[in-house]
């Protein structure tokens, strides 16, 4: 063996390197863009993520860099890619977390001065967060990135109000509506979860004087007897034909209501009465309907009783419930009270249990679009498959028109003023910015009464409003037609699979309502990241993991390659520094045999031995199943492939076969030497778009001063009849190294031992790295 140096001279894989080569890519703008110039564009609608607090979820973090990792395969797949940058900063979530970090009530603060209070934590917070996506080595454009709070986003979300507005899509009207207390604001109901939770079910004898006889209502909301409007009862249910038609009396407000038979009771539910109130849940709101009721407004937007509750006036929905039916059980008429489990309509943002109201809002249409919404569900191309359904599902349970208007105060204004005398709504022309609540109407007098004095309106728009544009904005919709005629619709739109039912399925509707076209080919949906256990993330749970510690202590890389080798795609996976470790683990494997690699020069046209020609052979089928995942945008095959073959063949057995060989440094060692970069040479390729900094690090030392990342993945041939001695080999070392180890001997001593016929093309490699001692 020659005394040789290594061309890589460092002796472990530092993470610090990443910056140095981070600084390359800036300053070589290797992932420039310019659509002008782009003959085969790959458009990223990459999601704004929001900027709702800390850390980071790693999650997210995991999910971005999986985004990037789309990105780095579309370029390599020779594409022209457009991977931009946007933040989601408008809605509640925003508002919440000011409030709560900076012990402030929307409600007892200027509004001018909340929105400045608002735009300043959103800074930090938006640093933090840019901060971390560059560090994972995001390829995007960071040079321009949007907000969705800039008065050229704001204006795009307006333009889009008015366009719909005057092709009748949008209306305005009181209707019941998810309403959170805690937001003080309605809610669409993609923003409603359902959570299992422990309640009683009251039963509560109403008096029936017709019968002289007691009716048992069976409820979970006893605090609603007052807006109780009607009885019903299954028309099949023998125990109560003879009650349909009376009328029974409301326990303590005395007043009767109409018995009715309705297929909608369940005889298997409590008593198989129930009482039909405005408004306990949605179902109460359609039997209002079909009965012609009159509802009652019993709780108000401070989630407190209103008036018509009586003595339970101005006491919270709890204590009103508690109060009720402490003082039923004294009038002796709680028959008996049943713990359950119960499924209760709870705000996906303030975690507690929404009420339905009558609010005015402002409405998109949906209803009169379902079929056509489902034809798009099916022809958008899902990677994977699996999540098409949860699409479908919500499309055909929409149920109500979209409200989309909030009252809050960091959003989108919505750009409509009123007459002051007659109540007209005027709109604005579009493509300008508005923001009605503190400036003067665009138009001099009312169109309808003449009055020259108006109202500004002071809601802002549903966050899913504004950020259900982005396919749009940034195709260039309305500043750009050339460039939008070229952009749009765009490639692919990456994102999670909880919000399938908001992000995805409302830019859906909207681009198409605005542009009768899907607003991209393919939707490309994540998992979600579980804490060690399995378990979802959250701050109550203090199990929430910041990135950035494991993301300097083990690099980008490692954190890159552990989410793309975690679980496959569309699957939720784990998250723990043990894992990212682990990662670690396989990169140190790879440095230390480039490393290795390194010491050997790279001749062109060797003469191959079996050992290689098998090995290349390895490599080939190794590329056509990393292809299979890179052109599915599935990480998680070429990750694990490459990991295993990597580990488990090409470390573990070829380079061992050939060690003896290649260190000889005579004509028998260039076919080893070949094969040995050739394998290098190509893995760094396929893992190129997984772990960017690792492999152009070594590429640009090894291969060629040019970026890896301007290579293209390999095509693979043929498949080669050499594959067909890899599960030979491999049982052959193995049982060498298990006799070897049965004798107590090292694996560098002699053995005498036989090789198989059909292994005879490797007799001369297996001899070196056994040490074989012929019989």
């Amino acid at each position: 063996m020659k005394n040789v140096i290594p061309q890589l001279k460092e002796k472990v894989w530092d993470p610090r390197l990443e910056l140095k080569v981070q600084k390359l890519w800036k300053k070589e703008k290797i992932y420039r863009f310019d659509w002008k110039k782009a003959r085969k564009v790959f458009v990223i609608d990459t999601p704004p993520p929001y900027p709702s607090g800390r850390p980071w979820h790693i999650g997210a973090a995991a999910q971005y860099s999986q985004i990037d990792m789309i990105a780095r395969t579309a370029r390599m797949l020779s594409f022209d890619v457009y991977f931009p940058i946007g933040i989601d900063r408008n809605g509640i979530p925003v508002e919440k977390y000011v409030e709560k970090s900076q012990g402030v009530s929307i409600y007892q603060i200027d509004r001018e001065k909340f929105l400045k209070l608002c735009k300043k934590v959103l800074d930090d917070l938006e640093k933090e967060m840019i901060g971390i996506m560059k560090r994972l080595g995001l390829s995007g454009n960071f040079k321009h990135y949007y907000r969705t709070d800039s008065e050229i986003y704001r204006k795009l979300t307006q333009s889009t109000f008015i366009e719909l507005f005057k092709k009748n899509l949008i209306y305005e009207a009181t209707r019941p509506n998810n309403f959170c207390y805690d937001c003080r604001s309605t809610i669409a109901d993609a923003d409603v979860v359902y959570e299992e939770v422990e309640t009683d079910l009251v039963y509560i004898k109403f008096r029936v004087e017709e019968l002289k006889r007691n009716l048992t209502i069976a409820t979970t909301r006893p605090e609603l007897l007052c807006a109780c409007q009607a009885v019903i009862v299954n028309p099949n249910d023998e125990r109560y034909k003879e009650f349909v038609g009376k009328k029974a009396r409301i326990p303590i407000y005395e007043r009767e209501v109409p018995i009715i038979a309705h297929p909608s009771a369940n005889p298997e539910f409590g008593s198989g009465a129930l009482m039909v109130c405005s408004y306990g849940d949605f179902e109460d709101v359609r039997l209002f309907r079909e009965l012609n009721l009159k509802e009652i407004i019993a709780i108000n937007t401070e989630g407190k009783l209103t008036n018509v509750a009586g003595p339970y006036k101005d006491l919270k929905v709890e204590e009103a419930r508690k109060k009720i039916v402490e003082d039923l059980k004294s009038l002796g008429l709680v028959e008996k009270v049943e713990r359950i489990k119960h499924n209760v309509p709870i705000c996906e943002r303030s975690k507690i249990p929404i009420e339905i109201i009558p609010m005015k809002e402002f409405y998109l249409k949906q209803l009169p679009f379902k079929e056509k919404m489902l034809k798009n569900a099916e022809n958008l191309v899902f990677f994977p498959e699996i999540h098409r359904q949860i699409l479908i599902n919500w499309i055909k349970n929409l149920r109500i028109d979209w409200p989309i208007s909030r009252r809050r105060y960091y959003g989108t204004e919505i750009p409509v003023w009123y007459c002051k005398k007659c109540g007209t709504l005027h709109l604005p022309k579009k493509r300008k910015y508005y923001q009605p609540w503190k400036q003067k109407p665009p138009f001099k007098k009312c169109e309808k009464c003449g009055s020259k004095e108006f109202v500004g309106e002071t809601r802002v728009f549903d966050t899913w409003f504004d950020s259900s544009v982005t396919p749009l904005f940034i195709s260039f919709y309305q500043r750009d037609e050339k460039a939008f005629k070229k952009l749009y619709p765009v490639t692919i739109r990456p994102q999670g699979r909880d919000i399938i039912r908001t992000w995805l399925y409302y830019t859906i509707l909207r681009c198409w309502q605005l542009t009768k076209k899907l607003p991209f080919k393919y939707a490309w949906i994540g998992g979600m990241g579980l804490d060690e256990k399995g378990e979802k993330m959250s701050k109550s749970k203090g199990n929430v993991i910041d990135p950035l510690p494991l993301i300097e202590k083990y690099g980008a890389d490692a954190f890159r390659f552990w989410n793309a080798s975690e679980a496959n795609q569309g699957y939720d996976f784990r998250c723990s520094e043990e894992r990212i470790s682990n990662a670690f683990k396989f990169l140190t494997k790879l440095w230390n045999l480039a490393r290795f690699i390194s010491i050997f020069p790279y001749p062109k046209k060797p003469k191959l031995e079996a050992s290689d020609k098998w090995i290349l052979a390895e490599l080939n089928e190794l590329v056509k199943e990393c292809l299979k995942g890179y052109k599915n945008f599935n990480f998680y095959i070429p990750a694990i492939k490459i990991k295993e073959w990597v580990w488990n063949v090409f470390a573990s057995h070829y380079v061992e076969m050939v060690k003896g060989r290649a260190y000889k440094f005579d004509k028998s060692s260039k076919g080893a030497w070949f094969a040995l970069h050739e394998v290098l040479r190509t893995v760094l390729i396929l893992l190129a778009p997984i772990i960017p900094h690792f492999t152009d690090f070594i590429w640009r030392k090894l291969y060629g001063k040019k970026s890896i990342h301007l290579q293209k993945l390999p095509k693979p041939k043929a498949r080669s009849k050499w594959v067909d001695y890899t599960e030979t080999i491999l049982q052959f070392n193995s049982y060498v190294w298990n006799l070897k180890k049965d004798k107590n001997l090292s694996l560098k001593a002699p053995i005498e031992v036989k090789i198989p016929s059909q292994l005879k093309k490797f007799e001369k490699d297996l001899i070196l790295m056994h040490h074989i001692v012929k019989k």
